[in-house]
């Protein structure tokens, strides 16, 4: 009997129908060992080395395990190919005492019979280097971890809690909220021009002005109203005509295949689903033997698999949706490495109509896989565009104006990857031909700030600076979410917490190597050289604990608690007369009585404050509030004796028919408070 031993139950399902009665096929249930929770778990003073247990929910699958090992007469680690998976097979090799002739690895990108044949027949050795390169991640995460969570448990509040990569995506988030709320809006103009023929074709058409006396008007455009009324008036006087026309085919190529940071990004944009969610999709597809394997930054696709997207391009689309060459991509990634292909359907030719996949999340998640696959072997899609640039002359300028249109001649692969875009008719339009202005209209703008963070571009944002590797992209987003560091607006968009901007606060003062994306980045580059056998565990670990070490001990004497919290408020406890002082917990400011414990008065810290009385009790304040579920709502400060409150934001205005307050819709539209009242603005 051969034993194969996976991670997963789902994935050994599949692989078991794959093979005869001499293979029987045993699940780890993920990692049979680990550093212990109670402590740290690694001796820094013997060259890091690990101290690894076996958890007590992992007792049980070891006993079995070693039974089955005994029994059979060769073990096969079928673990991922990934480093963890490569850690796994290692942990597995150790703790069933495997002698090198009692086991093989073997390792595929997707469970297909072929797949998995042929990797039963290419057995090999578990690849040190890559084992290496995961411990010294690991230990790297828990030294920081357990090294810096008792500091900010004593600096600012029990129960925090710090991470190498989620420091740095807390970072992101935290610096662009000061760029927003630094962000001073600058006015600008545009003016557009509606124009027609005045021959002919009687449809109009709108121009926008791009030029003055043969000079570009720069970004973001005219910068003051007077001079958009200078120009305006002379605009209305000029004589228009096209100057040029220019009349080209423009070709749009079809986006690579998915990798797990594109397809974070992808599921966000076209799904709305966390990467959490989307890569617990993603492991029941690839278990399931749907698709390749799907922790991977490789835009690699196998022969096989391109033939196969060939046929069923050509069978179910036409001749000329293949472009007559199968496209391959090359990934901007310096460090994609670590795995063979990108997430593709094992089986091109099962569309999403073909086969069944009864959860929703996976048959919507397989069909984005899908489409993307074979989308990138497609023709290019190919509109028709045409660009006329009109001279408008005035008595005192000569003006440029542009007008642009495209219309889709062939939809190539946007047949089966359809993306937005804008088909617009021009009339035909001829070199030196007299135009008649119909209307001019001005337009005034203002500049927008950085927007913020969705899940897709935080992914987006770690992945170019090369901050942590694709399978930690989710962890990463659902545990500085969990620690209360972030959190998502109404918008589904990421701002800081208070907690969270204290925490990066203190970090990036006080550790900025940590905080330093540059020196992240060179780790994870080290982690990668150790992958490939250019660097040693023991080293890396070494540079950087030991400046680290002597900072942490530093920062212990020169770091007061009263630089985050302790601070006074002017009130005083309505308990016991003592000065109330402003404290900061796990979620937020609260102001608590100066003589804890023994006076155990503590009140909510209302922030937000809109300048705008209760309009019930007339003495409190109307403060933006939140909901058990993070829903944001208005309410009186002086709840619970007030219970006034507003879904919608108030401003400081009065119903002129029933003297409610008037809100702001999330539409932008300003309308009575009162339900009853049907008065808009």
């Amino acid at each position: 009997m051969k034993l194969i031993i996976v991670e997963s139950p789902a994935k050994g399902n599949t692989i078991q129908k794959f093979l005869g009665k001499e293979y029987k096929v045993l699940s780890s249930y993920g990692h049979v060992r680990d550093l212990p929770k109670s402590k740290l778990g690694v001796d820094v003073e013997n060259d890091f080395e690990p101290h690894y247990i076996v958890p007590l929910k992992a007792k049980k699958t070891v006993r079995l395990l070693k039974e089955e090992s005994k029994k059979a007469d060769i073990t096969i680690l079928a673990t991922d190919e990934d480093r963890e998976g490569e850690a796994i097979a290692w942990h597995l090799s150790e703790i069933l005492e495997l002698k090198e002739e009692e086991y093989q690895r073997i390792a595929f990108h997707e469970i297909t019979k072929q797949a998995i044949e042929e990797a039963l027949k290419n057995p090999r050795k578990i690849d040190i280097n890559l084992v290496e390169a995961q411990q010294a991640r690991r230990i790297l995460d828990r030294i920081v971890g357990y090294k810096l969570s008792p500091f900010l448990w004593k600096k600012i509040v029990k129960g925090l809690s710090a991470g190498r990569v989620q420091s740095i995506a807390v970072k992101f988030v935290v610096d662009r909220e000061r760029e927003i709320q630094a962000f001073v809006p600058k006015e600008y103009w545009s003016i557009e021009a509606i124009l027609k023929k005045t021959e002919g074709d009687p449809s109009s058409f709108n121009a926008t002005l791009h030029k003055i006396n043969g000079k570009a008007i720069l970004k973001p455009g005219i910068k003051s109203k007077e001079k958009v009324k200078k120009i305006t008036k002379e605009l209305e006087e000029a004589d228009y005509s096209i100057e040029s026309v220019e009349k080209k085919e423009t070709k749009r190529n079809p986006f690579p295949p998915l990798t797990t940071s594109t397809m974070q990004q992808e599921a966000w944009k076209k799904l709305h689903s966390p990467a959490k969610f989307t890569m617990m999709s993603a492991q029941k597809l690839y278990e399931a033997g749907l698709i390749s394997y799907h922790r991977t930054d490789s835009l690699n696709l196998s022969e096989q698999s391109l033939t196969e997207a060939r046929k069923w391009i050509t069978e179910s689309c036409g001749k000329e949706y293949w472009p007559g060459f199968p496209r391959r991509f090359k990934t901007k990634s310096k460090k994609a490495q670590e795995a063979h292909e990108a997430i593709r359907p094992t089986v091109p030719s099962n569309s999403p109509e073909k086969i069944k996949i009864s959860d929703q999340r996976q048959a919507k998640l397989y069909d984005l896989i899908w489409k993307r696959f074979i989308a990138s072997q497609m023709s290019q899609a190919v509109f028709n565009s045409t660009t006329a640039q009109i001279q408008a002359l005035s008595k005192k300028e000569n003006y440029t104006l542009k007008t642009s249109g495209q219309t889709l001649k062939f939809d190539g692969f946007l047949k089966i990857y359809p993306m937005k875009f804008e088909e617009l008719n021009l009339p035909l339009l001829e070199k030196d031909e007299k135009l008649k202005l119909l209307k001019l209209d001005p337009q005034q703008h203002f500049t927008q700030p950085p927007s913020r963070y969705t899940e897709a571009s935080l992914i987006k944002i770690l992945e170019e600076n090369d901050i942590g590797r694709p399978s930690t992209y989710a962890p990463t987003l659902s545990t500085i979410q969990a620690r209360n560091y972030i959190e998502k607006n109404e918008d589904k968009r990421f701002i800081p917490t208070e907690m969270g901007t204290t925490v990066n606060d203190l970090l990036v003062n006080h550790f900025p190597r940590i905080e330093d994306i540059k020196f992240t980045a060179k780790m994870e580059k080290n982690l990668d050289d150790i992958a490939q056998g250019e660097k040693q565990r023991v080293n890396v670990l070494r540079e950087f604990y030991e400046p680290f070490e002597e900072n942490l001990k530093q920062k212990y004497e020169e770091v007061s608690k009263k630089e985050f919290t302790d601070k006074p408020s002017g009130k005083t406890c309505p308990k016991c007369n003592a000065p109330l002082i402003i404290k900061l917990g796990r979620f937020g400011k609260f102001l608590a009585c100066s003589k804890f414990p023994e006076c155990k008065y503590t009140e909510s810290l209302e922030k937000k404050g809109l300048g705008i009385k209760c309009p019930r009790c007339k003495t409190g304040d109307i403060v933006e509030k939140r909901t058990k579920s993070k829903k944001i709502f208005y309410g009186c400060s002086n709840w619970p004796d007030c219970d006034f409150a507003l879904w919608d934001k108030p401003i400081n205005e009065t119903c002129p028919e029933c003297g409610s307050l008037l809100i702001t819709t999330k539409k932008g539209e300003v309308k009575c408070s009162n339900k009853e009242c049907g008065y808009k603005k």
